[in-house]
């Protein structure tokens, strides 16, 4: 039986061939499912047994010891020829009807089209995200930024306070497998959407400031000049894949409404920056500069917060 990471429908069989190849077979009916996996299941042993005994070597027509014999016929019975055949028979036809069946299955494109496969949200590099929903801009994002507007951004410790985790990774679960519907009532904690916000960006194979870029703003931060800081930090942010700007921009653009209700959420640029520049920015391979990028990391997203209506508009 296939597991939830698999599919999120009901009775569904996880079938792979010996050269590797898996195969989902779903049918809403239990019964019949349960037929379909007792019938494979049959079938899977008798080719098992068939193998084994093709691997049996050809013996003599002679006398064995007592003992020798009895483990004979405890391994496999006597077999005629003629039986032989007849079993040979039955296994090339169970192949046909398998290959047959097989060879009838639906593309993954349009099992994916269907709804019955989904690409998970969590893990997915963000320009593949964006091309599989047709969009600049992930909807998990979109989601999760409308949501914690409307709860309020002047609840204290947004953003710097955990969520429960045992909800954010039920949250990242729903996310993967099927529609999510933040109004739920098992979402009620702004955190734990922040949580859940926070955990997606963390968890992009690569971040949203990508690994080509990460040195060029740690140079651009390190810009004496103010003016010349700005300009580098703007060519920069213009030269990004459309998918990590356009989110970009909407991330930023929220965290701003959140740095305005600062007085009460106790949410600071400073304050933000720090949760969000280790999140947001990585190098590819790791050095032992860490504590310097962890430095530029934050005050390269505080930048972008104090500066966001000349670098995004």
């Amino acid at each position: 039986w296939a597991s939830k990471d698999k599919s999120s429908k009901k009775n569904v069989l996880e079938l792979k061939g010996k050269n590797g190849v898996e195969f989902l077979i779903q049918y809403d009916t239990e019964s019949i499912i349960s037929d379909w996996h007792k019938v494979l299941n049959d079938t899977i042993r008798q080719l098992e047994d068939n193998d084994l005994y093709e691997k049996i070597p050809n013996i003599p027509n002679i006398e064995r010891d007592d003992k020798q014999q009895d483990k004979r016929r405890s391994s496999k019975p006597s077999v005629t020829h003629s039986s032989s055949n007849a079993a040979e028979a039955d296994q090339k036809r169970v192949r046909t009807k398998l290959m047959k069946l097989l060879q009838k299955r639906p593309t993954l494109q349009s099992v994916k089209e269907k709804g019955y496969i989904r690409d998970n949200v969590f893990g997915c590099h963000l320009a593949t995200l964006c091309g599989l929903e047709k969009s600049s801009v992930p909807s998990f994002v979109e989601k999760c930024i409308r949501a914690v507007e409307r709860r309020g951004l002047d609840i204290d410790g947004l953003y710097r306070v955990s969520g429960n985790l045992a909800v954010i990774q039920r949250l990242r679960f729903k996310a993967d497998h099927e529609e999510l519907d933040l109004e739920d009532g098992q979402w009620e904690d702004v955190h734990v959407i922040t949580g859940a916000l926070k955990l997606f960006f963390r968890e992009l194979p690569e971040p949203l400031f990508p690994f080509s870029h990460f040195n060029k703003f740690l140079e651009a931060i390190r810009q004496t000049d103010y003016n010349i800081k700005l300009s580098y930090v703007c060519n920069l942010i213009k030269s990004l894949p459309q998918p990590n700007h356009d989110t970009m921009k909407l991330l930023f653009g929220h965290l701003r409404n959140v740095i305005e209700y600062g007085e009460d959420n106790r949410m600071t640029v400073q304050n933000v920056a720090i949760v969000f520049g280790p999140t947001l920015l990585r190098p590819e391979y790791e050095s032992n500069n860490l504590t310097m990028h962890m430095v530029f990391q934050n005050q390269i997203v505080e930048f972008i917060l104090n500066e966001y209506d000349r670098l995004f508009h």
